[in-house]
């Protein structure tokens, strides 16, 4: 799935309410250059589990799920299903490298609690 194809035809919406930083976007797109296809976006999404009781997912897919919303970031699709949109609306991911932590970081304004590790969230 491309950010080309998200036509009424494929039920992808063009439309999300996450941020990708720019750092974030570059580092993305740098893993996908190296390691992946054109047809891949990185994708977000809320799955059960983890200490707090939702936990984030955030991978490379080449799959359209019904109902995906997608926006472009610095050259890269952000995907982000049906079912996970509204844990994850005005979220914005980044991307630090530091010496303390290097990695992707999610601020989502929709979380109440999240565990130590930052993984999961309630």
């Amino acid at each position: 799935m491309t950010v080309a194809d998200t036509t009424a035809a494929t039920g992808v919406a063009k439309a999300h309410g996450v941020t990708l930083s720019d750092a974030a976007a570059a580092k993305a797109k740098e893993l996908l250059d190296r390691d992946g296809t054109a047809e891949m976006v990185l994708r977000i999404a809320v799955q059960p589990g983890g200490c707090s009781g939702l936990r984030y997912e955030l991978f490379f897919d080449d799959r359209a799920l019904d109902g995906d919303a997608l926006v472009e970031f610095g050259g890269i699709g952000l995907a982000v299903d049906r079912m996970s949109k509204p844990y994850l609306d005005g979220a914005v991911i980044d991307f630090v490298d530091t010496i303390e932590k290097q990695g992707f970081t999610i601020d989502n304004p929709n979380a109440q609690n999240s565990c130590a590790c930052g993984d999961s969230f309630h």
